[in-house]
């Protein structure tokens, strides 16, 4: 069975999506359309910015999503996923490449739920952290008795959990966690605190904005971050992803789930091979193709 996952924040790179947009007409199509949608020009910053110029809110979610769901849609016919799945932002790119959400849909709700983490990121001074080498019940006991909100956040695979919250108390638990044996515990460059009690407000606005939005039945289980289970039902869908900015990306039990009911090929749509690398370190079996053929 073939499982097809996204990338989520932070596998965007400068140029990205210019070869689709040279090698395919319809690519071209989808990115005229996705200027027009955001009302400015992302190809121009995708094709042409920095690594600066990435980093923007407004740029690098819409960019990432974009980068994806068009490699999704240029694969046409070989294009046949048993099962779906993103990293965070990724499960939008899931989620349209699945059938759930239409083209238009998707790219709104993602810029929608960009502007609205970046409020939220201004808002306090929060920040995430990285984690190696510690197993996940002692990052979450660590967590726990730090002052402070500071929570987990990313799954990524074993040995490897990102932390969220308070600048604070993020500091505090990277201390603890050296102290513990991690190998290393050292803040990321990002704006705030995602996946933690303080996206709050922009769970808020992104439920607004979803519950104006049709979800259909997907053409294939999406493996949602929080439930981390095969999905089908269109109103379980839009619940998870209101509830995913809050709660942790637990992708290590995602891909373990995918892996139980049947995964054996894993192929990553979008920018970069992160994902790729994840897989790898949850389950050594696990197989992998590529989404389209070098040029």
């Amino acid at each position: 069975m073939k499982a097809y996952v996204f990338p989520g924040q932070g596998a965007q790179f400068p140029g990205m999506g210019l070869d689709l947009y040279e090698n395919y007409d319809l690519a071209q199509q989808r990115f005229e359309e996705a200027n027009d949608i955001l009302g400015f020009p992302i190809t121009d910053v995708m094709f042409e910015g920095t690594p600066e110029d990435l980093k923007q809110t407004k740029v690098t979610q819409p960019a990432i999503f974009l980068h994806s769901v068009i490699m999704s849609e240029v694969m046409g016919d070989t294009f046949k996923p048993d099962m779906v799945a993103g990293h965070s932002l990724g499960e939008f790119s899931a989620l349209v490449a699945n059938k759930t959400l239409g083209f238009e849909d998707g790219l709104k709700l993602v810029a929608k739920r960009a502007m609205a983490m970046q409020r939220a990121c201004e808002a306090q001074e929060s920040t995430m952290a990285a984690v190696l080498g510690l197993d996940d019940g002692v990052v979450e006991k660590i967590c726990e008795e730090t002052e402070g909100i500071v929570v987990p956040a990313n799954y990524n695979c074993p040995g490897q959990l990102v932390i969220s919250g308070e600048l604070k108390a993020v500091n505090a638990a990277c201390e603890k966690m050296k102290e513990a044996g991690a190998r290393r515990a050292l803040l990321l460059p990002v704006g705030g605190a995602f996946h933690s009690p303080l996206m709050e407000p922009a769970a808020a606005e992104l439920a607004e904005a979803i519950e104006g939005v049709s979800f259909e039945v997907p053409i294939c289980p999406v493996y949602q971050n929080v439930p981390t289970t095969a999905i089908l039902d269109p109103e379980a869908i839009k619940a998870n992803m209101i509830a995913q900015l809050t709660a942790p990306v637990k992708w290590t039990q995602s891909v373990k789930n995918m892996l139980k009911d049947g995964a054996r090929t894993f192929i990553e749509v979008g920018p970069g091979k992160v994902l790729q690398g994840l897989v790898r370190k949850i389950d050594q079996t696990a197989e992998f193709d590529v989404a389209l053929p070098e040029e």
